[in-house]
């Protein structure tokens, strides 16, 4: 796929099928047919992959073992004319999978890096999950310690945006366990489980019934697992508690009514308008009592 006025290769980052084998693209097809090498996080499971549409390009590993000692030789191969394809396992490369020091050494040396866009996880479970969506955080695998992970739980207990997790069967219950544990029983949550394949399963829930649910059913444990979370209820930007008021009248004293508000708004996350309107509200008790 190189043209024959182009000097180097390009590396092209394609994605594969999560599962089942018809969600790939005709243009991955074409890209891993052409180029000269595949970069494959397992070989003998991307192989079976190509097996099945009939392409024979040579494969090499590239996972998290050998990443930093592969780019080397992937580099130079590039920097030679040869085209190279990036894939994982499943979905898209670097998406909680390796090829992130690759595609950043490609890049600082001014090599071309293509994406082959297709099938991932996270979007998938997204589209269907019934959750917002315009805006989510994507938080790949939490820590495997339970302490740890925890604590990375805590940090995002309050987020307010939809949660993302990737879990595997060895740990969904411990950390689905965890989830319910540090953001209460009611918090709405989807898991998705083995999409696209056999035995898909996307249940919606409070985090209470789907850990319920998952413990009694040990079917359910097995695969692959999105674990996609609401987020907190935002803070009710009008509710004005004693410390924020108490704040607000000592600026009061020293400043402007405007000035103090703003201010207060900085320290606080409240509204400025609304903390202008209770500083109003304070002067003329003040003025009245």
């Amino acid at each position: 796929m190189n043209s024959s006025n182009t000097k180097s290769g390009v590396l092209y980052v394609v994605a594969t099928p999560i599962g089942n084998l018809q969600d790939i693209t005709r243009r991955a097809l074409d890209v891993l047919e052409s180029v000269s090498l595949v970069a494959a996080e397992d070989t003998r499971h991307s192989r079976k992959l190509l097996a099945h549409y009939g392409i024979g390009t040579p494969m090499l590993a590239l996972h998290e073992h050998n990443e930093r000692t592969a780019t080397g030789g992937l580099l130079r191969r590039l920097e030679a004319g040869a085209d190279i394809a990036l894939v994982s396992d499943a979905g898209t490369p670097l998406i909680s999978d390796p090829g992130f020091h690759l595609v950043r050494t490609v890049r600082e040396a001014g090599l071309q890096v293509v994406p082959v866009p297709g099938p991932s996880a996270l979007t998938a479970a997204l589209s269907v999950a019934g959750l917002p969506t315009d805006r989510f955080t994507f938080e790949g695998f939490l820590p495997v310690k339970q302490a740890a992970r925890r604590q990375r739980l805590l940090e995002l207990k309050d987020t307010t945006v939809t949660l993302v997790f990737y879990e595997s069967s060895h740990r969904i219950q411990a950390s689905l366990g965890d989830i319910l544990a540090v953001f209460g029983a009611d918090r709405e949550a989807t898991l998705a489980r083995e999409l696209t394949k056999t035995f898909e399963t996307i249940r919606q829930a409070s985090l209470a019934e789907l850990h319920a649910w998952l413990t009694a059913d040990s079917n359910q444990q097995k695969g692959e697992f999105v674990i996609l979370v609401h987020g907190a209820a935002k803070p009710d930007a009008t509710a004005i508690d004693a410390a924020t008021e108490r704040i607000l009248a000592v600026l009061m004293a020293e400043l402007p009514l405007r000035q103090a508000a703003s201010l207060t708004a900085q320290i606080s996350g409240l509204g400025k308008n609304v903390l202008y309107e209770h500083a109003l509200w304070l002067k003329g008790r003040d003025q009245s009592g």
